[in-house]
């Protein structure tokens, strides 16, 4: 299995390796203490280097899978997240999130624009000619006023989207460095786009890294002048 193969396999079935491997190691730690009752030593020492092999390979792999909670692959342009608003009262508005699987959450954002957010980690060329593919997590959305006066005084809305937590690879890199030495970068992009009633948004994000925010047409012929696609 290569790097590609192994970042493929959801979080939850790395977990569940894990798991077996720590079974198959407390196998070889019952056949060593049955090696060790029969006089044994040659044995038991054998299969006490195969236990300690084993939990050292599961401690890697349930690693790996904390590690990928949150992040998804980015390969090929892939969507993010539909947007469809609806005003509430000037400046305020609801705004109804569907993910590409079909998950949806309703959120309250406050201003002009919504601006999304995603984190992305970019591998060095070794590893990316190894098949490693760089990873991206959405990160959050929040309200976005178009006067900048007013950005600093008027209230702000921020949902949070990190699924991240313990042992996450950002955290990871800054922790200790020369842990990750393959890991290129990391680094935050974003895109925002004027809010209109009845707006349907596209988020996607392209293999550069970079985040595209498009409106469908009729939104577009509701925001005015296109700010740039």
């Amino acid at each position: 299995m290569n790097w590609n193969e192994l970042l493929r396999l959801p979080a939850t079935l790395l977990a569940i390796l894990a798991a077996i491997i720590l079974i198959v190691a407390l196998v070889q730690l019952l056949t060593a203490r049955q090696h060790v009752h029969d006089h044994r030593p040659f044995a038991a020492a054998a299969h006490s280097l195969l236990m300690l092999i084993f939990v050292v390979l599961a401690v890697l792999i349930g690693a790996l899978a904390m590690s990928l909670r949150g992040y998804r692959f980015l390969s090929e342009e892939i969507p993010v997240v539909q947007i469809d608003s609806r005003i509430l009262t000037p400046q305020r508005w609801a705004l109804t999130l569907t993910w590409p699987d079909g998950a949806t959450r309703q959120v309250m954002l406050a201003g002009d624009d919504f601006q999304v957010d995603a984190i992305v980690l970019k591998w060095k060329l070794p590893a990316m000619l190894a098949g490693l593919p760089p990873l991206y997590r959405l990160d959050r959305i929040s309200g976005r006023y178009d006067d900048a006066s007013q950005e600093m005084t008027a209230p702000r809305t921020v949902i949070d989207f990190s699924q991240a937590g313990q042992g996450d690879l950002m955290d990871l890199k800054k922790q200790w460095p020369d842990w990750l030495p393959e890991v290129d970068t990391v680094f935050g992009s974003a895109a925002f786009l004027p809010l209109v009633d009845g707006g349907h948004y596209s988020v996607e994000l392209m293999h550069t890294g970079a985040l595209v925010a498009r409106p469908d047409d009729v939104t577009q012929q509701r925001i005015g002048q296109p700010l740039g696609d």
